[in-house]
């Protein structure tokens, strides 16, 4: 049964071409998918939470340099396993994603190395909406006020509904070979709130204007994109505003790590509370 069929995991961990990543610089390490957040390598907090989502099979790292990454100790755990592969990446998220998920066991979730905050129980909740949608395609949204009330300085860029702000969670589904060709949705890099114009080129002016002015729900977009693709392409609102705080720069950085540091004091202070009791 579908329901039963384990999704395999993209975590995609790229680097942009010709340019070190400031905060890989200042860790002093190679691309920024290993940069510590809290002590641990961003990439490898991420690989343990979908690793740990029992909705989760194999997982595969799209990346362009491997080596740094398969050292650490949770990826090379899971390749010993035989759970976890790399693919190589491109320097455009169109063909890594395309790459990535050749030959791969469908559906697939596509999440990123700087993922730091979702959690396995929002890797499931997210598999769970899309699956319940029936999605050829998702991506993964969380209310602004959700955002807001995990950080206020956590995501400052919303895209604008008739029912209120989102923020994008870098959360997105496949639900099948067919569906891959709706990536070309991202294939100058997504981020449709900084660059409007590339919401002209994936989805037409008429979108833009109603995008830009709020004048329509997210559904009536999802729908519009849909008939563009020939695809059903659904948004899936997560209950968690955490899921949308991504490592981006510096102030970023800094919001995640003190959230990480906070959560894991909190779960290291509830067994001894349970054993108390």
């Amino acid at each position: 049964m579908e329901s039963c069929r384990k999704v395999t995991a993209l975590v995609l961990a790229g680097k942009r071409a010709g340019a070190l990543d400031p905060l890989a610089a200042r860790a002093g390490v190679a691309q920024k998918a290993v940069v510590p957040v809290g002590g641990v390598p961003m990439i490898e907090r991420v690989v343990q939470q979908v690793a740990a989502c029992p909705d989760v099979g194999a997982i595969r790292i799209v990346a362009h340099e491997q080596g740094e990454i398969a050292a650490l100790p949770t990826i090379a755990a899971l390749m010993r396993a035989g759970r976890l592969s790399f693919v190589a990446g491109h320097h455009n998220l169109v063909d890594s994603v395309v790459a990535g998920a050749e030959g791969a066991a469908f559906p697939v979730m596509i999440t990123t190395a700087d993922n730091c905050l979702v959690t396995p129980e929002g890797y499931g909740e997210f598999i769970a909406g899309c699956r319940a949608a029936q999605a050829d395609g998702a991506a993964g949204l969380a209310r602004e006020e959700d955002v807001k009330a995990a950080d206020p300085q956590g995501q400052q860029r919303f895209y604008k509904f008739r029912d209120g702000g989102y923020s994008n969670c870098n959360l997105y589904w496949l639900g099948s070979e067919r569906a891959v060709k709706a990536a070309e949705i991202w294939r100058e890099g997504g981020q449709f709130v900084k660059f409007p114009r590339r919401i002209i080129k994936a989805f037409g002016l008429l979108n833009l204007v109603r995008f830009m002015l709020g004048n329509g729900t997210k559904e009536k977009l999802f729908t519009q994109i849909s008939r563009r693709f020939g695809l059903q392409l659904v948004p899936v609102v997560l209950s968690d505003g955490h899921y949308a705080i991504d490592v981006d720069n510096e102030t970023t950085f800094a919001v995640t790590e003190k959230i990480l540091i906070c959560r894991e004091r909190k779960e290291a202070v509830a067994p001894r509370v349970s054993a108390a009791h």
